[in-house]
């Protein structure tokens, strides 16, 4: 079935429909990881946008359900150079054909990829809409009269409507479970695997949690996750977050996390022109001099330029463009980091961070 990808500048691009026939309107945004599509689809900090895949083709190893980063699939459509027909991996349980027909996502193959992820790195991410209803002019104007993706606060659409606990898998050597308590900006569950793996039994509440609630737990430490959308709208989370930070309570940001710690310590952020989303995105340690290759999705930074006088300092840095990528307090046991220590997909280097978090735990 023909589809056609529509940009907010007018440019068209026409490919065969996949998934679910219809129409799906998004920030248009590129990854390049080169595997991990399921993890990509059901990963909360892409709800309301459309994913583009820059490795050409997708679908190989087929889907599996524990494959899975969330409740289900998150991004509003799915863009990609070629899907696989045939997948050939134990583990598949199904074709990413059949999967995505399953989860009602609407999607577009067969157009120029590099063409797009050039058009995006040069003039900048921007609405679109992929549709195999509409033509071209119906589906720019459908386009015009959607709201901006930086107007919606897509955290409320994907925290949990009630807490929930995350049982431990590994044991400590001194037999005791540790408590974290987690706000749900938009959480990948393994984020919850790599605590349970490291002891820790971790209770996650809406992004809506008060401190007062959340501190009512007694949690030996205080996560804040990663998410989607613009951190101009957690107001909320923010003032939650700088209660939290001064509990004495060990607190880790992830991602979004970095953002809201950061705010909560009297930093700005700004929109990234493209973003940073894969697998290869080099980070280093200004503590150490050492460099990561890290897991990333985000499309805001943080401006540091607030956070003089606070005792809070830059502790990463990204060197492809020099933002900033982790945070610490240098009193309080407060720190965070800007990309994904949990991969899925990417690479696992940064999983010490977890370490951290309970070595920091167990000191308080």
């Amino acid at each position: 079935m023909r589809s056609l990808l529509v940009l907010e500048d007018g440019a068209v691009f026409e490919g065969q429909a996949i998934g679910r026939p219809g129409t799906a309107v998004g920030e248009v945004v590129f990854s390049t990881s080169m595997t991990g599509y399921q993890e990509m689809l059901s990963d909360p900090s892409y709800a309301g946008q459309l994913l583009t895949l820059t490795y050409p083709l997708i679908g190989n190893y087929g889907a599996t359900e524990a494959d899975f980063e969330s409740r289900g699939v998150q991004v509003s459509g799915f863009i990609i150079k070629q899907l696989c027909e045939v997948p050939s991996n134990w583990r598949s349980s199904e074709s990413l054909q059949t999967f995505l027909e399953r989860q009602g996502v609407v999607g577009i193959q067969g157009i120029d990829t590099r063409a797009l992820t050039r058009r995006l790195r040069a003039e900048g991410v921007m609405m679109g809409i992929v549709t195999s209803e509409l033509d071209a002019a119906g589906a720019l104007q459908r386009l015009r009269e959607a709201p901006g993706y930086g107007s919606i606060d897509y955290v409320r659409k994907v925290t949990t409507a009630e807490p929930y606990v995350w049982e431990p898998t590994g044991t400590r050597k001194d037999g005791r479970i540790l408590e974290a308590a987690l706000v749900d900006c938009g959480v990948k569950f393994n984020i919850l695997r790599s605590l349970a793996g490291h002891g820790v039994r971790t209770t996650v509440f809406p992004s809506t949690a008060s401190a007062e609630e959340i501190l009512e737990r007694n949690p030996d430490g205080i996560a804040f996750s990663p998410g989607p959308g613009d951190p101009q709208h957690l107001g909320e989370v923010v003032e939650t977050a700088r209660k939290l930070i001064h509990s004495g309570t060990p607190v880790f940001g992830i991602c979004l996390g970095n953002q809201i710690v950061g705010k909560a310590f009297g930093a700005g952020t700004f929109k990234l022109p493209f973003g940073h989303r894969g697998g290869n995105h080099p980070v280093k340690d200004l503590q150490t001099g050492r460099v990561y290759i890290t897991s990333q999705n985000h499309g805001y930074a943080v401006d540091p330029a607030g956070l003089e006088g606070s005792g809070c300092e830059v502790t990463h840095v990204n060197l492809n463009d020099g933002t900033v990528e982790g945070l610490r307090h240098r009193e309080l046991p407060v720190f965070t980091i800007q990309y994904h220590p949990e991969a899925n997909p990417g690479p696992r280097d940064s999983d010490y961070l977890f370490d951290r978090f309970v070595d920091a735990m167990e000191r308080e």
